[in-house]
């Protein structure tokens, strides 16, 4: 299918998006070489440079591959991007819900996996959050952001401490929304406080070396709190 002519007020932007298009609605599946770019440009009505600016941005998204001497070809069918606005979006209870999939996972590979640094990471990092506190033990309201930053801290480091690429990967790509989520999350009064328990719980499930203790654990931290949105979404 030949694709629309692009007009010329602005060349690289309107073919980057064209070539998206086309991509994601699987113009050309994954594995198989795009058209070259004198057959684009002659498509879009456009400059071979114009042609090539465009193709470089999609390969650097991560959609398309350039290989030498073969041509360039289709990787993926979705824009990367695309995803991180979607969590950029996505509500307080889809950050948890996805958080309870993520760390559920993570604290059971890390109950197999872990190393004694990895446990030492997780208590610094719980140590260094009660410095935010107030003296009732919940956060400082002056100091949210740093609060939640080590709350982040001590998740990231559960999920190092399985010891996967690509969990790790995941999650730090994941970890603002997470961290966005929380300081919302801590200054709403009506949603419950943190509670150091759970959290020293799954650092202790984990260290014990019990998968399916550390697992229980991880889901049991983030119930709490999603619960506590599910309850409010019910009310509204």
């Amino acid at each position: 299918m030949a694709l629309r002519a692009a007009g010329r007020q602005s060349l690289v932007d309107t073919v980057v998006e064209q070539l998206r298009a086309q991509v994601a609605a699987g113009e050309w599946r994954v594995g198989e070489r795009i058209p070259t770019e004198h057959a684009l440009a002659e498509q879009l009505q456009v400059g071979r440079n114009t042609v090539r600016e465009a193709v470089r941005v999609l390969v650097h998204a991560g959609m398309l591959r350039s290989r030498q001497g073969e041509g360039t070809f289709v990787v993926s069918t979705a824009d990367p991007a695309d995803i991180v606005r979607g969590l950029q979006r996505a509500g307080i209870r889809d950050v948890l819900e996805l958080r309870i999939a993520l760390e559920t996972e993570a604290a059971r590979l890390a109950a197999l996996r872990h190393e004694s640094s990895d446990i030492d990471r997780m208590r610094a990092a719980l140590d260094a959050q009660t410095a935010y506190e107030d003296p009732e033990g919940q956060p400082d309201s002056g100091n949210l952001e740093l609060y939640a930053d080590h709350d982040v801290a001590f998740h990231r480091a559960v999920v190092e401490a399985a010891h996967n690429p690509a969990l790790t990967a995941t999650y730090a790509w994941f970890s603002s929304s997470v961290r966005e989520a929380l300081v919302t999350a801590l200054g709403d009064r009506d949603m419950p406080r943190i509670v150091h328990g759970d959290h020293h719980a799954l650092m202790e499930a984990i260290a014990s070396g019990d998968p399916e203790a550390a697992g229980h654990a991880a889901r049991t931290l983030l119930e709490r709190p999603k619960q506590a949105v599910e309850n409010l979404l019910a009310e509204d």
